[in-house]
């Protein structure tokens, strides 16, 4: 990979059909060592989405992939860009059940967990749906340390 990359020819960010670049590639399988090597080039983009409006960084929420994820967040990316069917990162770990990735999401302050995608769902009712039962309870402890009481 190194070599491959060494060579000024290859261009790194190279999209495919689908507008999927290696980084998309690497994310979404959770290779943490050429994801770290793909981000060392400048000509990549870390946040750049495919023809689905995905991201390299929703990609590895959705796998679950969290040294990917933690990776990804040091660089100049939005954890709450939705795609194109208004699916956010959290709404995408939420309904897969990645409980340490949904944890890390809900400590950035950008990250509105209560943001629905374009059906009206958001990450709590999906987890609810699916059952995911440590997902609900971040998700609810969250709102509960959120929530303003009035008398």
């Amino acid at each position: 990979m190194k070599v491959l990359l060494g060579r000024r020819e290859v261009n790194p960010d190279k999209e495919d059909l689908s507008r999927n670049t290696p980084l998309s590639f690497a994310a979404e399988n959770g290779h943490v060592r050429v994801v770290e090597i793909l981000l060392g080039r400048n000509e990549v983009n870390p946040d750049k989405p495919d023809n689905n409006g995905q991201t390299p960084l929703l990609y590895a929420a959705s796998g679950g992939h969290e040294e990917v994820v933690k990776i990804l967040l040091k660089e100049d990316v939005s954890a709450d860009k939705p795609d194109k069917d208004g699916q956010t990162l959290l709404m995408c770990a939420a309904s897969s059940g990645h409980g340490g990735v949904v944890e890390m999401l809900l400590g950035r302050e950008e990250v509105n967990p209560n943001k629905p995608d374009n059906n009206g769902q958001t990450p709590l009712m999906l987890a609810t749906g699916l059952g995911f039962q440590e997902v609900i309870t971040l998700l609810q402890s969250y709102e509960d340390e959120g929530s303003v009481e009035y008398d």
